[in-house]
């Protein structure tokens, strides 16, 4: 009896769970694996019948930084992302903790509207802000382009981060300053080295906002400026695809972020567990 009950236990999880999850990942992993395959094929088997390369190549990869200003766009992207990642977040870490700690009039609409900005498309921020960088003179420049980004990145980031900051007892920096010291280290201190989840998760939301968006970055740069998304928008000819270029190029932009996911999972275990205990 007892063996008819596990039985029915394992086929209820493997129907019911396994199976599921199994088809889930398959949906998920699918697109990327075809777009890895591709870019290894020549041009003669990219539009046979077959997912598997018969005879694998780097040519499209090599063609790619030849033929190209790719690795030109790849640094910029690279500039403009890192960039917006530290300026977003100096900014949020500190709306946020005031936004924690501190109590004042509008606190709570400001956060509404914060979340509520969310809403709009960024699209619509587009005329102003290319007036604004135009009479900057830092119009078709990498610093149009963290400005921009950061317009509608630091809004999210500050709600998000302000969750987490309100889940940090205040009685951490209440003993901090009993030992002597004031608001500001005790910030730097306490808080900041236990708030580290929250700050790489920020951190990861604003990078990957800002290495993967197109509509800015089309409009406030130029052939020196211009960042991954709209080198490789520029692949997609009116009448022909060079889908080897293409794929090739997916594959070089995906590969920072899967990167940069390996380190914030280490970034996460050793933020959850550093500054804990008190020895």
């Amino acid at each position: 009896m007892e063996f008819i009950v596990k039985k029915d236990s394992i086929l209820r999880r493997i129907f019911l769970f396994i199976i599921p999850l199994a088809l889930l990942m398959i949906f998920i992993v699918f697109p990327f694996l075809w777009t890895l395959l591709s870019s290894i094929k020549s041009q003669s088997e990219l539009f046979k019948l077959t997912y598997w390369p018969q005879s694998p190549t780097f040519q499209n990869y090599i063609n790619l930084f030849q033929a190209s200003d790719f690795l030109l766009c790849l640094r910029n992207s690279f500039i403009v992302a890192f960039s917006t990642m530290l300026v977003t977040l100096v900014i949020t870490l500190l709306g946020a903790y005031a936004f924690s700690r501190y109590r004042f009039k509008g606190k709570q609409f400001f956060l509404t509207m914060f979340l509520t900005i969310n809403m709009f498309p960024s699209v619509l921020l587009l005329v102003p802000l290319f007036s604004i960088m135009r009479n900057l003179h830092i119009l078709y420049t990498p610093l149009a382009l963290i400005l921009a980004y950061a317009t509608f990145t630091i809004p999210f980031s500050i709600w998000m981060l302000t969750g987490f900051l309100n889940d940090l007892p205040g009685a951490l920096e209440e003993a901090a300053m009993v030992d002597g010291c004031n608001r500001r280290s005790a910030f730097l201190r306490i808080i900041l080295p236990i708030a580290v989840p929250g700050i790489v998760a920020t951190g990861v939301y604003i990078f990957i906002n800002a290495w993967n968006e197109y509509t800015y970055a089309v409009m406030f740069t130029n052939v020196d400026s211009r960042t991954i998304p709209v080198m490789l928008k520029l692949l997609v000819g009116e009448f022909n695809i060079d889908w080897g270029l293409l794929t090739a190029g997916g594959i070089i932009t995906v590969l920072p972020i899967c990167v940069m996911f390996v380190f914030v999972q280490k970034s996460l275990i050793q933020g959850l567990t550093a500054g804990a205990v008190k020895g």
